[in-house]
């Protein structure tokens, strides 16, 4: 399998990564087994690289990857989770945390700590309940309303772990792409973790932030290639962004799926390959809450893509003409 090198770290990943956000029952319950099972089926795609964060379930996302994991050879593959939300116990359960996406009981609190204890505290937190012996790749996860923190005391204590070879890559994750190009521009980020802003309906990315990325040499991982589900099936009740996707935007992604069947290409799959257009992309990462999923989306990437798809797309105006796209990239 193909890998590339996130920035100028020596963590290599390859194109496809799971995340693991709904292990931690995003949305709806999953059960252990199906956790196990998932995380199983996508190494048996190929995958080598598992994404998560204490946010995700209130813990539970990486207790569950953490056990899965560690029956797995250590060396292969990588593991990225965040920093930035403090898990701290509820003196008792006060019903669940369904206002914040999990189906769990509400056990703990988040409290947002993007100060340098903080982000020592979080990774240590993490790799207890992973019960692995070290993260390869740490996020700044979400610092929206927190930038100065996170740019003045919890990056440089991901720094410091970098060089201390605690942490083999440090980055930013986040749903929006204008702060996280500030930190490209002001720090030595290795890896961009973009959500939701670089798919085929949404390219907000390429206005700064993926330029910025590839003249600096840092990389981005594109998530939400699906945008939270419309352009893996567009259907009257998909999401775009997890709401109900407009009238608007689920007609262009049907239009979108027709110009991909006629060129016999299933709609995920080019919604997987159109990010690797830009030379910044280094991988994808998908979420998944069933063996299945798993090995759909390792079956998507894999599919070849014809250079006349996105050559039509472009013609039909469904993809802006300065959109580079993998046939441009080749």
């Amino acid at each position: 399998m193909t890998t590339r090198r996130l920035g100028r770290s020596t963590v290599r990943v390859g194109p496809l990564a799971l995340g693991a956000a709904p292990l931690g029952n995003l949305f709806t319950p999953v059960d252990d087994t199906r956790a196990a099972q998932t995380v199983h089926a996508a190494w048996a795609a190929g995958v080598r690289h598992f994404d998560t964060a204490p946010h995700y379930g209130l813990g539970l996302s990486e207790r569950r990857l953490g056990a899965a994991l560690r029956e797995l050879p250590r060396a292969e593959y990588v593991l990225s989770t965040k920093v930035g939300r403090l898990l701290e116990p509820l003196p008792r359960v006060r019903g669940d945390d369904l206002a914040d996406g999990f189906a769990v009981p509400a056990t703990h609190r988040r409290r947002w700590d993007f100060s340098a204890d903080g982000v020592l505290r979080s990774i240590e937190a993490s790799l207890e309940r992973l019960g692995l012996d070290r993260i390869d790749l740490a996020y700044l996860h979400d610092p929206d309303d927190h930038a100065e923190q996170a740019l003045t005391a919890a990056y440089p204590a991901l720094e410091r772990l970098r060089a201390e070879g605690v942490l083999g890559a440090i980055g930013i994750g986040m749903n929006q792409a204008e702060l996280p190009a500030r930190f490209v521009r002001e720090t030595d980020l290795d890896v961009v973790l973009l959500a939701g802003r670089y798919s085929l309906l949404d390219q907000r990315g390429l206005a700064e932030l993926l330029p910025l990325a590839a003249e600096r040499g840092v990389s981005v991982v594109i998530g939400g290639v699906f945008n939270s589900g419309l352009l893996a099936d567009p259907r009257p009740e998909a999401t775009f962004d997890y709401t109900t996707a407009p009238a608007e935007l689920l007609a262009r992604a049907r239009e979108l799926q027709r110009v991909c069947a006629a060129h016999g290409v299933p709609l995920r799959a080019a919604a997987l390959r159109f990010p690797f257009g830009h030379p910044a992309v280094a991988a994808v990462l998908v979420g998944a809450r069933s063996p299945a999923e798993a090995a759909d989306a390792g079956d998507m990437i894999d599919l070849p893509v014809p250079d006349a798809l996105w050559a039509d797309l472009k013609e039909r105006k469904l993809l802006p003409d300065q959109v580079p796209t993998p046939k441009e990239a080749d």
